[in-house]
């Protein structure tokens, strides 16, 4: 598909937002209750589950004990319904082991691993339907998750997409964006520090674009933050509540 027919005369996408706008999120923590924290989020039509146990000791090899602070394990997966195409191994593929790999990278900077020495935390999320920004919704999903499990975090972690059609940084890219065949940005952060923990291209930009669409992208970072920042505490007021009426 042309960028011509992802971005209309009217500056308008082929989902009907305008170049900087975000699809829409929406979250539910606490899915889980044999989890330690767990949440569902939804980013447009992407849609994920995000479940943290730990910190608790290591298991299986003692080798991944790490004597100043704690392991953080991470394991991505995709259903095998979440696409048009069913896949045969939506687990252990070379996508999914890179998926995890990335998301430890992402969470070892934002937890205070410090705190846990010789521990593990492990974070589990499964893609449940996927249009675009899956590893993106992913990590925040996955930040949420933690935030219900009470993990002591420096900051909390937020992704965000970017790309670029007829010269237009467009944010929080779907799958129909994606496929189009322009270069994808996707950027992790700490939002308070400003600090950029991951960062990734599909294809190059020229060198005159990286810098409006790398602003793009982290403006979407902050802003996905304030939204999920509401969520997180409309839970807690709400646990509060049923605390005091128990």
């Amino acid at each position: 598909m042309s960028g011509t027919e992802l971005l209309s005369d009217q500056g308008l996408r082929i989902d009907g937002r305008k170049p900087n706008e975000l699809r829409r999120i929406r979250c539910s923590l606490g899915i889980f209750a044999q989890a330690d924290g767990s949440a569902y989020l939804e980013q447009g039509n992407t849609k994920v589950l995000a479940a943290v146990y730990g910190p608790h000791e290591i298991r299986g090899s003692k080798s991944k004990a790490l004597h100043d602070k704690a392991f953080v394990n991470c394991q991505y997966s995709t259903a095998t319904f979440s696409m048009g195409e069913r896949k045969r191994r939506p687990r252990g593929d070379r996508k999914s082991t890179e998926m995890s790999t990335h998301l430890e990278e992402t969470f070892a900077a934002a937890i205070r691993t410090e705190l846990y020495p010789r521990s593990q935390i492990d974070i589990f999320v499964e893609v449940l339907q996927a249009d675009g920004g899956n590893y993106t919704t992913c990590v925040n999903a996955a930040m949420m998750a933690l935030v219900d499990a009470g993990v002591p975090l420096k900051d909390t972690v937020v992704s965000c997409t970017a790309s670029l059609v007829k010269d237009t940084p467009l944010v929080d890219v779907n799958h129909v964006e994606q496929s189009g065949g322009s270069p994808e940005l996707v950027v992790s952060i700490l939002p308070h520090s400003g600090e950029i923990v991951y960062m990734s291209l599909t294809q190059r930009f020229h060198i005159d674009h990286l810098s409006k669409v790398l602003d793009t992208a982290i403006k979407g970072c902050k802003d996905i933050g304030v939204i999920l920042k509401e969520i997180m505490k409309g839970h807690l007021t709400k646990l509060d509540t049923s605390l005091q009426a128990s």
